[in-house]
């Protein structure tokens, strides 16, 4: 009997456990093809510490918080230049927003509560969750890991508020070379699935099709020949904010519960 995958090109925009990855598609008879979007990560040190002491003298009234790794970052610098008390009866005096459970049992570990919490693990989960509040001129600091918010931007925006950044952790692009060879193959058709294991691989992809001219290319390859596959909720709403709507995620968000579900969906066109 022939495997569902078989003959199936299907590509990764991850650059760890692509190996591990690799070996399940081959499993089902895929095709694995390794086309890294994930860019390098980094502690950005200097920087954050500086960011954090022009925030401890300016003040804030609330401090929204999306991963817990980058909160504990912050912490950790904030320590190293003596700055621990003084963060600490800033998140105290503020009106503190979290992301994710990862997020909140960090700032729990500093005995913060925040007083806005998704109801699902997403950015659209935490906006439901600040709708009721007036941000009119207040003073916003958003923490993120190494990429943009354009749904958080918008909603503060919209409500008026004055918005500034935390990025302990940041990220240098995957090279354009890279990225213009995944352009390329998936205009071409050559590509029939793209396993996204992370929201940022997705925001590089599309900023480069942006600047080359190539998003509505993409676009359209995503919505006719080529299946957008996310690892969990915050990587398929990075491709929603893009415009995808045909994407394929598990339930549980492990690369092995990914390729499951890939599997399971075009057994379901087999069945069709």
């Amino acid at each position: 009997m022939e495997k569902v995958l078989a003959g199936k090109k299907i590509a990764t925009g991850a650059s760890r456990k692509t190996e591990e990855w690799g070996a399940l598609i081959e499993k089902q008879g895929g095709i694995p093809l390794v086309r890294s979007l994930q860019g390098t990560v980094f502690l950005a040190e200097e920087e954050s510490k500086n960011e954090l002491k022009n925030l401890i003298t300016e003040g804030v009234d609330w401090a929204i918080f999306t991963t817990g790794m980058g909160l504990d970052a912050l912490v950790r610098l904030a320590e190293e230049c003596d700055l621990h008390a003084p963060f600490i009866r800033l998140l105290q005096q503020a009106n503190v927003a979290a992301r994710g459970y990862k997020t909140y049992a960090a700032l729990k570990k500093l005995d913060i509560k925040p007083v806005a919490v998704d109801d699902d693990g997403t950015t659209r989960g935490l906006v439901r969750a600040l709708e009721s509040f007036d941000f009119t001129g207040q003073r916003v600091v958003i923490q993120l890991h190494g990429e943009t918010a354009p749904a958080l931007a918008r909603f503060f925006a919209e409500k008026g508020a004055s918005v500034t950044y935390l990025l302990p952790y940041r990220h240098i692009a995957p090279s354009a070379e890279a990225v213009e060879q995944v352009c390329q193959e998936l205009s071409a058709e050559q590509i029939d699935a793209v396993c996204f294991t992370s929201a940022v691989q997705v925001r590089f992809l599309f900023e480069y099709a942006r600047q080359a001219g190539r998003v509505d290319q993409t676009k359209h390859a995503f919505e006719q020949s080529s299946l957008a596959v996310a690892v969990g909720k915050l990587t398929a709403e990075a491709l929603e904010e893009e415009g995808i709507t045909r994407i394929v995620v598990p339930e549980i968000e492990r690369m092995g519960a990914m390729v499951i579900e890939l599997v399971r969906y075009y057994e379901a066109l087999h069945i069709e």
